[in-house]
């Protein structure tokens, strides 16, 4: 990476991209970035984490915006029970502010490295208990948005139609610098397993569509299994605490993963390899899950999901379908394999998601939805599943995230969101209307 600072703000040039890194550290230095008068060039895109999947929150050329200098969390109100955030702060260190606090995030989520603001402004989901929203921007009660002109927007309860669009607005709007999020006190759940076959599964996905269960899952197509992780509300559960649930997140996250790439070189041969991969998957699904996590609360689960150490890849499909998806999505993987030689090591994982209409490009807007995301520790191969693993998506009906869905097209976008994308589209030109913020990624879908 060839660079030399700028300015205190951590700007830097990447030479061979011709793309510039900036990192803000207040909201005034982002409006002067973004204003009549800067110096960077667009097209703007703002950046947390790093961890999506796709382009979206990147620019071969332009100016990210490194939102991670915007880190200070606020007093709760307790009157109205929110918390005012900087977009920059990660999830884990927002959950464990409030934790100390007896409060909770009230929105679903996994991948807590996230920062906020990426969560609020592109897919974020994890499995939703009872009525909790089916995306953690489902969360969201007001913003501060610095337009694409360097100009200061506040979005609140008053202006609903514009709230509805900042949620998932993948960057296009401006940059988000601070947001008001709704919390609760800590409500305790317990949490059950179940080990299943696939086809056991399917005949089980109408009533787990229907479930007020939190439902997570690990599905392993080469070992016809499939791992089931139900939460429910329970004030009679005392919260587990959070040790627990780390062991089994380094288990899932980080242990597995760095073991099957070192067994890429310790194992050449592809069938031994995935044979380890399996069975080491068994055994610590039915270890973690079954004997050290019985109970807990969202302030206990921080799991660590670092996206960007794995390849991967996630659709949602209708949940009263989804039985018939799970046994397509065997016989794709089988036959895949069987045809180019690539699989996935690590087991798919998917969520229940309750239908939510906070946002206005929500992949649940119309249906309770099951997530289902590809994950794998390889790089060859990985593009063509992807690629395939899209199609298959296509055809069974599912709708995509535009951080997390890899190979979308723009007549699939288009023809699962329909209206509600044209009207995006409308918002995002009323309010950048010289496409400062719209990189070639996002145009294929935007513009």
């Amino acid at each position: 990476m060839a660079g030399n600072t700028l300015r205190k703000s951590g700007a830097f040039r990447l030479g061979s991209r011709g793309q510039t890194v900036v990192q803000p550290d207040s909201e005034a230095e982002v409006a002067r970035i973004l204003g009549a008068d800067s110096r960077h060039e667009p097209p703007f895109r703002p950046r947390g984490a790093g961890s999506a999947a796709t382009d979206c929150n990147g620019t071969p050329v332009g100016t990210i915006i490194d939102t991670r200098g915007l880190n200070r969390i606020g007093p709760v109100d307790l009157q109205q029970f929110t918390v005012s955030v900087q977009t920059g702060v990660r999830i884990r260190d927002l959950a464990s502010e409030l934790a100390a606090q007896g409060l909770e995030l009230e929105g679903s989520h996994d991948l807590m490295d996230r920062s906020v603001g990426g969560a609020i402004a592109s897919g974020c989901i994890g499995p939703s208990i009872g009525t909790d929203g089916g995306l953690f921007a489902s969360q969201l009660c007001s913003a501060r948005l610095v337009t694409p002109g360097g100009n200061l927007l506040c979005v609140g309860p008053e202006k609903q139609q514009l709230l509805s669009a900042t949620r998932l607005c993948y960057g296009l709007l401006g940059v988000l610098t601070e947001v008001s999020l709704r919390v609760r006190p800590v409500r305790p759940f317990s949490a059950s397993h179940r080990r299943l076959g696939i086809d056991a599964f399917a005949a089980n996905a109408d009533k787990i569509a229907r479930s007020r269960a939190g439902v997570k899952f690990f599905l392993m197509p080469f070992r016809d299994r499939v791992y089931l992780d139900l939460r429910r509300h329970d004030e009679a559960a005392e919260d587990g605490g959070s040790l627990a649930w780390r062991l089994k997140d380094w288990g899932e996250s980080t242990v597995l993963p760095q073991v099957f790439r070192s067994l890429k070189h310790v194992v050449p041969m592809a069938g031994v390899r995935y044979r380890l991969v399996d069975e080491l998957s068994r055994l610590t699904q039915g270890l973690v899950n079954n004997r050290l996590v019985t109970r807990g609360s969202s302030s206990a689960l921080q799991p660590s999901g670092s996206a960007r150490r794995l390849h991967y890849s996630t659709w949602v499909f209708p949940a009263s379908d989804f039985g018939v998806v799970a046994r397509a999505y065997r016989d794709f993987c089988v036959s895949t394999h069987e045809s180019s030689g690539f699989r996935c090591d690590m087991p798919a994982m998917g969520f229940r998601l309750s239908r939510d209409t906070s946002a206005l490009l929500s992949p649940l807007f119309d249906e309770p939805m099951m997530a289902l995301r590809a994950v794998s520790t390889q790089q060859h191969g990985w593009e063509d599943f992807a690629m395939d693993f899209a199609a298959f998506a296509e055809h069974w009906g599912g709708q995509p995230l535009f951080n997390q869905s890899r190979c979308l097209t723009p007549d699939h976008a288009q023809d699962t969101l329909g209206a509600r994308l044209q009207f995006f589209r409308k918002i995002r030109r009323r309010i950048d209307p010289h496409d400062r913020m719209l990189s070639p990624f996002l145009a294929q879908f935007f513009l």
